[in-house]
């Protein structure tokens, strides 16, 4: 039997944009229903250097990506502010780069609206020690880090809240068709195999990358540029400050700290779309990274890579371009009723991170002038849940440290009084690198949508510090056992997290990081034997969709 839902709007897609526009139709009141084969932010939006870009990068080649992008991040800063850190950012020129790209940026920043300065080798060093000290020129923008996870997931929160319905772990099987009109979406849910049908008045296809695939189940054309890019994580935050190579956009310029880690990213690599699912970075792309990362900052030498990841940027191909690099980072907003003639169904694809909620918002515009709801966007203004000015008032007691208090604080705002200090065993402390306690992971697995311990993962950052969830990630079963999945689920939960983490690593696997997971290795399979959980049958509730980490 096939469960019935029916809506005003379906979002495809649980990225940043597709959460973005189940968060705008709820505050303009559209009822509203966001699916997602996966969990929240898995797909391309999990899978990038979280970089809060000031345009700077794009201010040479694409005037108009700059201005949005510098728009968007003073956006940003004000409705995000627990996503978001003002890092700063270097454009630095070294001996073989010379001179003459900087004049150009300075120049191309002044004209898209960038606060851009130069500044002398002595300057750009107090700013950050770590770059690297032959840099020949720099120069100053307000470039900063942001946080996708957190940022996809307060989207959510906050719509759930206004009255939006999230389906993870639900993917669409077909469009239903009536006539020249799409009335909804055929759907499976992957953890019990049930059949689901969604009606609605307009179904948008947020799925970035996937979209292509949505729109063939209705003969569409639209054709994804699948251009993968390729990352590594350091095992400790090696710098402060943004650090990008001033030069025409080229592999491994960029150098992100991220909370306690650094990423240093990204390669450009043109890929098959039948490749989209099946990700690995080439050791090539691993020393390329380290190379040209280590001409950025010379520390990052003597820097353990804790594991690698990839993704794929959503661009459409619009052109000729066989690198990658010139298509436009562009939105592309596609009425398939004025394009091919098929009313309900729209695609909005292409930007960037940075301009989630802009695409979120012109998506909507469309949908709302359909359905004719004149309730103007207010995504530009109103806080997200976690950026509110107050923040919990701090217990004057022994009991919760200071760098817990505070780290709870830089990822909920003002949510984490729904689980700071609550009773004591709340504040015992589960991740020592990501100072995640009790009542954090239990806050995030009954309100933030989490089934599994990756899930977690991206609500908390348990297991993303230096030791990569070496104990924690077996605590944090434990609770998932405590709250009520049972101790066979978590096994298997804790067991599929292994995987995953092993899936990262295996591109780095020498020195030190190959010590590190032998020494995992030896506690999980030596000690507890985890394989046993793998041979016995997994629950029939259990999470089905393979799951991608970053």
């Amino acid at each position: 039997m096939t469960k019935r839902f029916e809506t005003d709007v379906v979002i495809i897609g649980g990225g940043a944009t597709g959460t973005g526009i189940m968060r705008d139709c709820a505050l303009r009141g559209i009822p509203c229903i966001l699916i997602e084969k996966s969990d929240l932010a898995s797909g391309t939006t999990g899978r990038n250097h979280g970089l809060l870009h000031s345009g700077a990068r794009y201010a040479v080649k694409d005037q108009h990506s700059a201005r949005e992008c510098i728009n968007e991040n003073k956006i940003l800063r004000r409705i995000a502010k627990h996503c978001v850190e003002d890092s700063q950012g270097l454009f630095i020129s070294l001996p073989e780069d010379g001179l003459d790209y900087q004049s150009e940026l300075l120049a191309s920043c002044q004209q898209a609206g960038i606060d851009a300065q130069a500044l002398s080798k002595q300057q750009a060093l107090m700013l950050e020690p770590n770059a690297n000290p032959q840099l020949i020129g720099a120069v100053q923008v307000p470039d900063g880090t942001l946080d996708p996870f957190r940022l996809t997931a307060s989207n959510a929160l906050d719509a759930i809240e206004h009255g939006a319905r999230l389906l993870t772990r639900t993917q669409v099987t077909g469009l239903i068709q009536e006539q020249e009109r799409v009335i909804g979406v055929e759907c499976l849910c992957l953890n019990s195999g049930e059949k689901i049908a969604v009606y609605a008045k307009e179904v948008i296809n947020a799925a970035g990358i996937w979209g292509q695939q949505l729109c063939e189940y209705a003969d569409l054309n639209v054709t994804m540029f699948p251009a993968k890019g390729s990352l590594l994580i350091l095992d400790y935050r090696i710098n402060n400050v943004v650090l990008n190579r001033c030069r025409a956009p080229a592999d491994a310029d960029i150098l992100v700290p991220g909370d306690t880690i650094s990423l240093i990213g990204t390669t450009s690599e043109e890929i098959g779309y039948d490749q989209i699912d099946n990700l690995h970075v080439t050791p090539d792309e691993v020393d390329v990274l380290i190379e040209e990362g280590c001409k950025l900052a010379p520390i990052m030498r003597n820097t353990r890579v804790l594991r690698a990841y990839a993704g794929v940027r959503p661009l459409v191909s619009i052109g000729g371009d066989s690198s990658g690099r010139d298509i436009s980072r562009g939105i592309v907003l596609l009425d398939h009723a004025e394009r091919d003639g098929l009313s309900g169904f729209n695609t909005i694809t292409g930007g960037k991170l940075m301009t989630y909620r802009l695409m979120a918002e012109q998506a909507t515009d469309l949908v709302a002038k359909k359905l004719g709801v004149s309730t103007p966007c207010t995504t530009d203004t109103r806080p997200l849940p976690g950026s509110n000015a107050q923040q919990p008032n701090k217990r004057h007691t022994a009991s919760i440290a200071k760098p817990i208090y505070a780290s709870a604080c830089h990822r909920h705002g003002e949510r984490a009084a729904d689980f700071l200090g609550q009773n004591t065993d709340d504040e015992t402390l589960v991740c020592e690198c990501e100072m995640v306690t009790k009542g954090e992971i239990r806050y995030a697995i009954n309100q933030l949508h989490v089934d599994t311990i990756t899930d977690l993962r991206r609500r908390t950052r348990l297991g993303m510090g230096p030791c990569q969830g070496e104990l924690c990630a077996y605590r944090a079963a434990g609770l998932f056992s405590e709250l009520g999945h049972g101790k066979h689920h978590a096994s298997h939960l804790l067991h599929r997290f292994l995987e995953e983490r092993w899936k990262g690593i295996k591109p780095v696997f020498w020195g030190d990081a190959q010590r590190e997971a032998e020494f995992t290795y030896w506690i999980y399979e030596g000690l507890m034997g985890i394989s046993d959980f793998a041979s016995e049958p997994q629950p029939s509730s259990f999470p089905q969709h393979n799951e991608q980490e970053a």
